[in-house]
């Protein structure tokens, strides 16, 4: 029966300490304490060190909740990863990932070397243990703070966090190997990588596939779509890990491209993925902060504090201005992503492989790695905000989003049923605009169902469900939020075929001589591009009219407030003078409007 109690009393202890996280996780959110942290303290108070005095030293187990923790939590990144997004930086990522996590581990080296009083190689492997950035922490901290980044470093920092942990993952490993097993030809590290991640790539995709196929052609009961995704993302990791691949790297590979393809329960799959996710990290951070010895860290605490300093201050951002100098990054984005290096649970994972193997300074290791993801998280995480709208990388924070309501519609896989609240002063209330690939399908106001035509008008408190594509259901989010005021453009900006955004396609028909359907006449640009784009607008967005692609220039309140007009070819170079004097007579009355001259 004392055997039994115990198991009972592991049980509910574990539980508590889960609640204990999952509470805490208000205040962090409230005091802007990175949560991380929180839960690594929790784990720490509850160890044998702490007033908890709960004994655990299992490193097989410690391994495997991080392995399996890891996974999903790589597996979900993919998932909720839009391989659009990320297309037009994945060469810069793919080198940050891979030459960026190298360089920064070879310059963390020497200070290692000589703080801790190690060999080359040891100094090495402490280097690449602290060198990868945790996905996990970045996008974790990113949302908890309300961060929108520009568009193109948001990407960048979410490729990279995915994609280097393999990188990581791969050099740690060969590093332990090479210091228990004695000496390793560089060629055979480097054919090693490559057979590794060709093979994790394989089964990525291979099994990415799998998993769609299987989902949208198996008739599986309500309700296990989710776990039986969850569990094919292990089924995948598991299988490159024992085909000698890259696991992590399979496992991210195939959340790509089953979040990219039609599927059947795709809303489900992700919420309840989020929860697992979340459940996983706080349990992974937990056993981490059990495993941590406060007496043991004093003693390499100050040579920890320097490696970590040199760490964040000098080896990552010099990684990153190399890594970028061949892409077209101004240097506030640079140093924005060099910042945003933050250390998390995967160093102190790479950290506990080591003690695993039983390599002599196993707790070294992990020591430093721990005492540098503290830091990283204290220095890194409290001013990641505070670093973003200083370099000028953060867009305005956007008003919360409003509730959406997801329904799939067995059958097929095209569109999806989602449903708001509507608010009185969204776009969709006040403008009456929708995209034109969604379509109103019923209302439901006072308990009762209507279709759009009987409860025309909508009226605010309404619910108002639309059919929308899987994919771009949550670009309709910013039509039923609060509008933004907008802002006033810059008469500055007004020069040669730049308008305001306030003018309609009309008038702007009238002017060039386009077509524009009766239907759109009366919208203005911004609404057109609000209607037409398939997510908000950001600058650079172009949309075809006619003859002629219009150009968000400038983005104000969340919508287009200057637009460029980029003309057929053979009217901006080869067209009559008199006609582009023409043009810019006409465009000088409309800018007049706008600037008030």
């Amino acid at each position: 029966m004392a055997s039994l109690d115990s198991v009972s009393l592991a049980i509910l202890l574990g539980s508590v300490l889960v609640m204990a996280g999952i509470l805490s996780s208000l205040l962090a959110l409230r005091f802007g304490a990175p949560l991380l942290l929180v839960f690594l303290v929790i784990g720490m108070l509850a160890g044998d060190s702490g007033p908890g005095q709960l004994q655990f030293d299992d490193l097989r187990t410690t391994y495997l909740v991080g392995s399996v923790a890891l996974a999903l939590i790589l597996f979900d990144g993919g998932l909720r990863t839009r391989f659009q997004s990320i297309r037009a930086v994945l060469a810069p990522s793919m080198v940050l990932a891979t030459v960026g996590v190298l360089l920064t581990a070879l310059i963390t080296a020497p200070v290692a070397k000589y703080a801790l009083d190690l060999n080359w190689t040891e100094a090495l492997l402490v280097g690449a243990v602290v060198a990868s950035t945790d996905a996990a922490a970045v996008f974790l901290l990113v949302h908890a703070q309300g961060l929108r980044l520009r568009p193109r470093v948001g990407a960048t920092l979410e490729a990279e966090s995915g994609t280097n942990d393999p990188f990581a993952v791969f050099l740690t490993l060969m590093l332990v190997e090479l210091i228990s097993v004695g000496h390793s030809s560089a060629w055979h590290v480097v054919l090693e990588f490559c057979r590794e991640a060709a093979l994790g790539a394989l089964i990525g995709v291979v099994g990415g596939r799998l998993v769609v196929m299987a989902l949208n052609r198996v008739a599986l009961p309500q309700g296990l779509h989710a776990p039986f995704v969850t569990t094919a993302a292990l089924v995948i990791f598991g299988a490159a890990q024992l085909g000698h691949a890259s696991g992590f790297l399979a496992v991210y590979l195939a959340g790509i491209i089953i979040g990219n393809r039609p599927t059947r329960a795709h809303n489900s799959v992700v919420t309840f993925l989020d929860a697992a996710t979340w459940l996983a990290q706080i349990v992974m951070f937990v056993l981490l902060g059990l495993l941590v010895s406060p007496q043991r860290l004093m003693s390499s605490a100050v040579a920890a504090v320097m490696v970590a300093l040199v760490l964040m201050l000098v080896a990552r951002p010099i990684a990153v201005f190399l890594c970028l100098a061949p892409f077209r990054f101004n240097w506030r984005e640079k140093m924005f992503i060099a910042w945003t290096g933050l250390r998390g649970a995967v160093a102190i994972f790479l950290a506990s492989i080591p003690m695993l193997v039983g390599l002599s300074k196993a707790y070294l290791y992990f020591d430093v790695a721990f005492v540098v993801v503290i830091i990283s998280l204290l220095l890194q995480g409290w001013t990641l905000a505070a670093a973003a709208r200083r370099l000028h990388v953060a867009l305005p924070r956007a008003d919360r989003g409003p509730r959406r309501v997801e329904l799939d519609l067995p059958g097929q896989l095209e569109q999806e049923l989602v449903g708001y609240s509507v608010r009185p002063k969204s776009l969709f209330f006040r403008r009456g605009l929708i995209p034109s690939w969604s379509k109103p399908t019923l209302v439901i106001r006072d308990q009762r169902i209507l279709s759009p035509v009987e409860a025309d008008p909508i009226a605010p408190g309404d619910y108002i469900y639309l059919l929308a594509p899987p994919e771009k259901a949550a670009a309709l989010d910013r039509f039923f939020v609060d509008m933004l005021p907008s802002s006033a453009p810059d008469p500055h900006l007004l020069g040669d075929f730049i308008v305001s955004g306030e003018h309609t396609l009309s008038e702007l028909a009238e002017i060039y001589g386009v077509k524009v359907n009766e239907a759109d006449a009366k919208l203005t640009l911004a609404d057109y591009f609000d209607v037409h784009l398939d997510h908000a607008p950001r600058e650079g967005a172009e949309l075809a009219l006619d003859s002629i692609v219009l150009v968000a220039r400038n983005i104000g309140g969340g919508r287009v407030n200057v637009v460029g007009l980029r003309l057929p070819e053979d009217e901006e170079d080869s067209g009559p003078l008199t006609r582009m004097q023409t043009l810019k007579r006409k465009l000088g009355d409309l800018w007049a409007s706008v600037a008030g001259v």
